[in-house]
């Protein structure tokens, strides 16, 4: 479907936010940094002999694939913005993207758990001032990585003051910034059990950082995984946003809201099917106006059904 054809009635299906062309840009130039210092981590931590390093450089592997992802989710979502097939448009390509890479980020705590076990049996022989080095290199270059990404919280690129936040997160750019700031604490991590070993001689914090790394990084996963989850699957929990939309109509003449459907198309925008029952029935445009002001409400069907009875609801 193309602009230029559309008819007064008729209205495209697009529910960005308005920066994926910025985060997609961004999205890039760190993958780009990411695939290098992965690469980096892995030689060191295999020369070095630092597990430490190696799950930081393979955690960072797979951080590559994900915010890979991300990238393609954005080109995609752009590519087929106006291909009908999509019935709401591409909305939640991002959130799909975002749950891959939760998905992503649970393989790499499967792997950080069983190698850093494996190493916990057996004492190691690390060198210590050459992973140390490495792995501030990679802190530095996850640093940098986490500001191009910023700006990936509550983004309110609608025009509008909201009084409420009903998931303005661009979960595709969520998802690429907590794979690099997953990155930076691992980094962290080694760094910490590197400085131990080298000064203490406790070679074993080494993996025992594998095991702290990777449970904090399931809980972010969990975290993601749960909030993009929930959109895909067009869970609604929202109760502000419904109240919203019953107050809206419930607050003129006799009008009772008998059904409401609630999801959420992209970020920030919500669809929603309203069934009304009232003893004075008026055009579906009317009840629409009464909405106007509940800006998350992008894609919107009223249904009015005449009330006969004394009573109705």
């Amino acid at each position: 479907m193309h602009f230029e054809n559309l008819s007064p009635w008729q209205h495209v299906h697009h529910y960005q936010t308005g920066i994926e062309d910025a985060a997609e840009r961004r999205t890039k130039i760190v993958v780009a940094l990411t695939v290098i210092m992965m690469v980096a981590e892995i030689a060191a931590g295999t020369v070095f002999k630092s597990m430490a390093l190696l799950a930081d450089g393979w955690h960072m592997s797979t951080h590559a694939g994900a915010l890979g992802i991300a990238a393609f989710s954005y080109s995609f979502a752009r590519k087929h913005a106006n291909d009908e097939r999509f019935t709401f448009g591409t909305g939640k390509v991002g959130a799909l993207g975002g749950f891959t890479s939760a998905i992503i980020l649970c393989i790499v705590v499967l792997l950080m758990v069983w190698e850093s076990a494996n190493r916990l049996t057996t004492a190691q022989t690390i060198a210590f001032d050459e992973a140390l080095w490495v792995a501030v290199v990679g802190l530095a270059v996850n640093i940098v990585s986490a500001m191009i990404l910023g700006g990936h919280g509550h983004d309110d690129n609608h025009g509008h003051h909201h009084d409420h936040d009903h998931e303005h997160h661009d979960h595709n750019l969520r998802a690429a910034y907590i794979h690099v700031v997953a990155d930076a604490f691992t980094s962290v991590l080694a760094i910490a059990a590197l400085l131990l070993g080298k000064y203490l001689g406790w070679w074993w914090m080494d993996p025992v950082m594998g095991f702290v790394g990777a449970a904090v990084i399931i809980n972010w996963s969990w975290s993601l995984m749960r909030k993009t989850g929930s959109v895909l699957l067009d869970h609604s929990d929202a109760p502000e946003l419904r109240e919203e939309v019953r107050t809206a109509i419930e607050s003129d003449a006799d009008n009772r809201l008998s059904d409401l459907h609630l999801w959420q198309v992209g970020p920030g925008h919500w669809g929603a099917i309203v069934s009304i029952v009232t003893h004075a029935p008026r055009d579906p445009a009317y009840y629409k106006d009464l909405l106007v002001e509940v800006h998350e409400l992008s894609h919107l069907t009223v249904e009015v059904h005449p009330c006969t009875g004394e009573v109705c609801g």
